[in-house]
């Protein structure tokens, strides 16, 4: 959902990609919550951070704690930020409060980007 944000959002001055230590899929929930507010992440696929590894990156994000352990290191990085939010896919309900979850998620992340993204500039 991050790199929907920001490149759904903050288009016109930053570009985002995401990537995990483990090919999954995107999950529908977070389809759904970012076709909320108009951001469409349809098309997005997982992808592996070795996709990555000589690309040069000026900022590398990790959102949760597992990904903080096991990033890699990619030569030429500027700065390395960690931000800690809550996993929506483990939280247990039916539908709705699944979607609610992701939605709850959403909300946190983008507030954190726009917080955070000023700052970078």
């Amino acid at each position: 959902m991050a790199e929907g944000l920001v490149n759904g959002l903050f288009k016109n001055r930053f570009e985002a990609f995401s990537a995990g230590t483990e090919k999954t899929f995107v999950k529908p929930h977070a389809i759904e919550a970012l076709k909320g507010i108009n951001i469409d992440i349809s098309d997005a696929r997982s992808k592996l951070t070795t996709e990555f590894r000589n690309t040069e990156f000026d900022i590398v994000v990790t959102i949760c704690d597992n990904a903080r352990e096991t990033c890699p290191f990619f030569p030429g990085t500027k700065e390395l930020v960690h931000k800690s939010f809550r996993d929506p896919s483990e939280i247990q309900g039916n539908e709705k409060e699944k979607l609610e979850a992701f939605i709850s998620s959403r909300d946190e992340i983008l507030f954190w980007l726009k917080e955070f993204l000023p700052s970078t500039l």
